[in-house]
């Protein structure tokens, strides 16, 4: 696919033209960390086609693709492009109130490291300072990533999650 045919399917962003588009940017780069933002369009792209969404939250969605400006003119594409993915996860969240697979672990996971250096630092003291440290986080990653993943089940269950 040329650039012409890339710039083509940028005017008309739909859901169909913007996976066609992230398809055909695969092919074209064989850098693995921008095929792997790629491919992580993709795969959000794909299973928003497969969700029974209506035409007001479709059109929305398409709004936002061409808000994000998916045809670079700079030639770090793999920063530009994760940019625009965290962009739209962040819509797809406090819009539709969709969330990606994990979203909930990877956010208590890291309050509950927070939480647990505090908790080191403050009860586990008695210790040596770096073995309380140690304890605290890792007694918070743990805590932290056992609510995300309950948080994450219930969103699977609920159907706000986008796998």
């Amino acid at each position: 696919m040329t650039s012409t045919t890339n710039q083509e399917i940028i005017k008309i962003m739909t859901l169909k033209n913007a996976l066609t588009y992230f398809k055909s940017l695969v092919t074209e780069t064989n850098k693995k960390s921008e095929i792997k933002v790629f491919q992580e369009f993709i795969q959000l792209l794909s299973n928003l086609e497969k969700r029974n969404l209506s035409e007001a939250e479709i059109q929305s969605i398409e709004t936002e693709l061409d808000v994000l400006d998916l045809n670079p003119t700079t030639t770090n594409n793999k920063k530009h492009f994760s940019k625009a993915l965290k962009h739209f996860k962040v819509y797809l969240k406090e819009t539709l109130s969709l969330t990606p697979k994990g979203y909930y672990a990877q956010l208590y996971g890291g309050l509950g490291l927070s939480f647990g250096l505090l908790f080191g630092v403050i009860f586990l003291s008695s210790f040596e300072r770096s073995l309380g440290i140690s304890m605290g986080l890792l007694i918070g990653m743990l805590i932290g990533q056992i609510i995300g993943r309950n948080m994450d089940s219930q969103a699977k269950y609920s159907g706000t999650m986008i796998e």
